[in-house]
């Protein structure tokens, strides 16, 4: 029935032996799926004659969302993995969708999809979703993908607020937040209360890596202190081992089995176990205090292990 629909969408007057051929069914079936459109008020019309047929009343348009079992399944899946991860712009936007969604699902699908929605459970703790415009969102979204100009409201950290032009040329999730990647530096969109697009159009950024992008600027950002670390390990080694986005590591060109990590923070009592947590060899390159904590805690675990 489905399929009909989608056939008399293309417009025009379906003669019912092309319908049938095309649907793989009888003539007589073909009139049955017609007259359960019309029980939907779907204004399906007959038309007599030679040529007649079925067609739909002009104007008409298909409804926006027609799923088979596994898209619906995928759908719910999809609103509440994205509802834990904090990336929804709005906090009830995905509970009223998939209301939407199970009060139009055959009763036995429903039925199982909420199964699993009531059962389900999750390793990861659930994170808040940031206070994102949609419309925000969306808007950066069209001018990375068609390469223009926006203009922006924003505030920083500090809370100040100010007006800036930028050239996004990604959008990305990361740690419950949205990013907007720019050739220099990286926007948090939570803190973006307005978006205009311009005219003026933009050059394809550099590598044109958003989600790279977005860690290197979270790893470099301007805190307190400045941490680097030369490290005995592979990159890829040494980059599992840390937070996504905490740090930067670079690969040292004197010494392939080195690495420098790099990162940025407000205070330094953390990062000692940070480092011990890589269970490899490293020398404090800055800052000179790190040293001491380092060794502070090398002093504590000891006496700790000794009981």
């Amino acid at each position: 029935m489905l399929a009909l629909l989608e056939l008399l969408q293309g417009g025009g007057t379906r003669r019912v032996a092309d319908l049938a051929d095309r649907l793989g069914v009888d003539e007589r079936t073909v009139r049955r799926y017609a007259e359960h459109l019309v029980d939907l008020d779907i204004p399906v019309s007959s038309v007599r004659g030679r040529y007649g047929g079925y067609r739909l009343a002009p104007g008409y348009r298909m409804p926006p969302l027609m799923l088979t079992d596994d898209e619906a399944v995928a759908v719910a899946i999809g609103l509440v993995v994205g509802r834990r991860a904090g990336l929804v712009p709005e906090s009830t936007a995905s509970e009223s969708a998939l209301a939407k969604l199970l009060r139009v699902l055959p009763a036995r699908l429903a039925d199982r999809l909420g199964a699993l929605l009531t059962t389900s459970s999750f390793t990861a703790p659930q994170r808040s979703a940031a206070p994102t415009d949609t419309g925000v969102l969306l808007t950066i979204a069209e001018a990375a993908r068609d390469r223009l100009m926006v203009e922006i409201a924003y505030t920083d950290r500090r809370g100040q607020r100010s007006t800036r032009t930028i050239a996004p040329y990604g959008v990305v999730g990361h740690a419950g937040h949205w990013y907007v990647a720019t050739a220099d530096r990286t926007f948090r969109l939570d803190r973006i209360t307005s978006a205009s697009l311009l005219t003026a159009t933009t050059e394809e950024a550099p590598g044109n890596d958003p989600a790279r992008a977005v860690l290197e600027s979270l790893a470099t950002a301007p805190w307190t202190h400045t941490v680097s670390v030369r490290v005995h390990g592979t990159a890829d080694d040494v980059q599992r081992r840390l937070p996504l986005g905490l740090a930067l590591v670079t690969p040292l060109d004197a010494d392939p089995v080195q690495v420098r990590v790099q990162l940025r923070a407000e205070r330094l009592d953390w990062v000692p176990a940070l480092l011990a947590g890589l269970d490899r060899p490293f020398v404090i390159e800055e800052p000179a205090d790190l040293r001491q904590q380092v060794a502070d805690l090398a002093s504590r675990l000891a006496t700790w292990a000794d009981g």
